[in-house]
């Protein structure tokens, strides 16, 4: 079981690393996407290099997945799938990553739910995560990002 539990997760982030790549070089404007293809080829490679390992047994780091850990994980997963299928497109790039941000940041934060100061810190620190994705990819990479209701 122990090899199981290394080779379907390598292999389900082998597949997302694939459809991102089939998505961003399959898409146009061909520079739009330069950016997206290079990190997508780089996640591919790494991935199958992740699955191979797994396949041929040697990965034999952590014990797996258990069902604490997926529970854990369960909520910012659905969190990304909805960013990713809905929120991206519907509220602009920015505006859905900085929302998705701060909802994964308060899900996995162990700071205390119940005081200010823990909410303004985890604010605080989208403000930043912001500024730093809208600098790279706005001002140093001039990439284009989906632009809908803001941003």
């Amino acid at each position: 079981m122990s090899r199981f539990q290394h080779i379907l997760p390598s292999g389900l982030i082998l597949a997302v690393g694939l459809w991102v790549a089939w998505i961003s070089f399959t898409q146009e404007p061909a520079g739009a996407f330069l950016f997206p293809r290079l990190i997508s080829a780089v996640f591919v490679a790494l991935a199958a290099w992740t699955f191979g390992r797994a396949v041929l047994g040697m990965s034999r780091v952590g014990t797996g997945l258990s069902m604490a850990l997926v529970a854990n994980l369960a909520p910012g997963f659905l969190v990304a799938l909805v960013y990713i299928f809905w929120a991206a497109d519907f509220l602009g790039f920015y505006t859905a990553t900085a929302i998705t941000f701060f909802i994964l940041l308060s899900l996995y934060d162990p700071a205390p739910h119940d005081r200010a100061k823990s909410w303004i810190k985890r604010a605080i620190i989208t403000v930043c995560y912001m500024a730093v994705m809208y600098g790279l990819f706005a001002v140093l990479l001039k990439a284009y990002t989906p632009r809908e209701i803001l941003f």
